[in-house]
Formats: C-alpha cells, sequence, structure tokens
C-alpha cells in the first residue's frame, strides 16, 4: 500500500519542504511542532490529546 503523503494546508507542500511559520494550531507552541493529516501542525501534547496522527504514525 503506498504511503500516504501530508501536506501542509498553507502552501500545499510535504512537511520537510514546507517553509511556513510552524507554530501548534491548537496551543500556539513551538516545540514539538509536526505536521498531521488535516494539513495542520501541532505539538506533542496536542497531537496526543486529539488522536492526531503525523505521517510516520499512520
Amino acid at each position: 500500500m503506498p504511503r500516504k503523503i501530508f501536506l501542509c494546508s498553507v502552501c500545499d507542500q510535504p512537511e520537510e519542504r514546507c517553509q511556513c511559520d510552524r507554530y501548534c494550531s491548537l496551543c500556539h507552541a513551538e516545540l514539538g511542532i509536526r505536521l498531521t493529516e488535516d494539513g495542520q501542525y501541532y505539538c506533542a501534547d496536542c497531537r496526543d490529546a486529539c488522536d492526531y496522527k503525523t505521517q510516520d504514525n499512520v
């Protein structure tokens, strides 16, 4: 099964090519930020609380 690529909702680029300012969409933290399937960036605490998965955890 091919790996699904998550794209930033602002620039439509994958996480490794995204040049957008990165901060958690919920709490605005700047540490541990990762892109999730909805195209937004979240910190580890918010990802855990909301059960959001990063591309490498799907």
